[in-house]
């Protein structure tokens, strides 16, 4: 039996062997029918054991997986992108470029109208004769345009009186030419000018220079008288929409940031208002002096000289050396000693203007370092000639509020 037994335990272990795979080495029990004569009910098969580890398949790899693994572009649309951003920029570039007219009246406009801002404002504050802005606008409209009248009338006189002057002294001077006697003769004479400018001239067709001259004249002083009128129109647009034309442009800024941003750009509006009346009065004080100074010593054209110089002192830095030399250059019309004690009268201003007057005016309009505003004006210059000068310093202060109340700030908290 024990033999028997051994027998029946190997014979079992072969036939589990022996079984496929998913199978057990049992064999199923016979379907036993219910007494009623019901089918049977089939037992369910057993699950299939887990395959081995290293017989189980490799995953496919998902579409997902396959499509993050492909580029998202192709190296023809990179290109194709950079090409299209860099005909673009070229096409602002040269854009800007041909427009440098336009965009400079329209800058100047606007500066005038910042400029101007306070007189208006102030204007509409006052209570003693209720007024909108409308009618403050055409007040400063019309007290700026009679000053431009004013200085025309100032100006033009002397200068078509010196034209005058000129037109009928040349008679008098060929005629001393052709005098040996005279000194002019003499010169003459001996190295004979007159035949070397005719000769010079007739070489290089005066005639058609002279011609194409005067029409590039013309066509300059109608582009200057156009784009003064261009440039008083929108100052006085822009000057009666300046309210809306900000609070549009603070509109575009997002609204948790609108606050500071207004906050900001009124006080920088603030800072131009007050450079440009500084500056104003400063001119003036420059203005009156010299005035005063040419009357008493008999240098003609006193009046000229005087808003010559105020214009020119608006320019900063460089505006008062400039009108200084002018007016030096017109009192060697009187004497040698007159010219040199104007030069000394003008190095003596400008060191007052420098250490006392522009002080006390700038002290509460804007605060740049000397440095700063040597190198802006200097930038500026380059940039757009003399409104680039004009501009330089506000910008500077401009741009010194917003490093001080925005980037200092936002670099600390780093």
């Amino acid at each position: 039996m024990g033999t028997g037994g051994q027998t029946d335990g190997a014979g079992a272990d072969d036939a589990r062997e022996a079984a496929p795979a998913g199978t057990s080495g049992v064999a199923p029990e016979p379907a036993v029918e219910s007494e009623s004569g019901a089918a049977p009910e089939v037992a369910a098969p057993a699950e299939p054991a887990a395959a081995p580890a290293s017989l189980s398949p490799v995953p496919a790899a998902s579409a997902t997986s396959l499509a993050a693994a492909l580029p998202q572009r192709s190296y023809f649309t990179y290109a194709f992108g950079l090409a299209a951003g860099a005909l673009s920029a070229y096409l602002l570039v040269r854009g800007i470029a041909r427009a440098g007219g336009v965009i400079t009246t329209v800058l100047l406009a606007a500066f005038l109208a910042v400029s101007l801002n306070p007189i208006v404002t102030m204007l509409t504050r006052q209570t003693r004769v209720p007024m909108r802005r409308a009618g403050a606008v055409l007040i400063v409209a019309l007290g700026v345009m009679a000053l431009v009248a004013g200085f025309l009338a100032v100006i033009v006189p002397p200068v078509a009186t010196e034209v005058t002057a000129l037109v009928h002294a040349i008679p008098h001077v060929l005629q001393q030419i052709q005098d040996r006697s005279t000194y002019l003769g003499r010169l003459e004479a001996k190295y004979h000018v007159v035949s070397k400018v005719q000769s010079a001239l007739s070489a290089r067709g005066v005639g058609t220079t002279a011609v194409s001259g005067i029409v590039g004249a013309g066509k300059y002083v109608l582009s200057t008288l156009t784009s003064t009128l261009a440039v008083v129109a929108l100052t006085i647009y822009f000057l009666a929409g300046l309210p809306n034309i900000v609070a549009v442009a603070y509109r575009t800024v997002p609204a948790s940031r609108r606050d500071r941003v207004r906050a900001l750009g009124d006080e920088i509006l603030t800072q131009v208002g007050r450079y440009m009346l500084g500056s104003a009065l400063n001119a003036s004080i420059a203005g009156l002096a010299t005035y005063v100074w040419t009357a008493a010593w008999g240098i003609q054209y006193p009046a000229a000289l005087g808003l010559l110089v105020a214009l020119m002192d608006m320019i900063p830095v460089i505006g008062s050396t400039i009108g200084g030399a002018i007016v030096t250059l017109v009192a060697l019309t009187v004497s040698v000693p007159v010219a040199i004690a104007t030069l000394l009268f003008y190095i003596g201003f400008r060191l007052t203007e420098d250490y006392v007057l522009l002080p006390k005016v700038m002290r509460h309009a804007v605060d740049v370092p000397p440095i700063v505003t040597v190198v802006a004006v200097l930038a500026g210059g380059s940039l757009l000639g003399i409104i680039g000068a004009l501009v330089a310093i506000p910008t500077a202060a401009a741009l010194k509020l917003i490093t001080v109340e925005v980037l200092i700030p936002r670099l600390d908290r780093r």
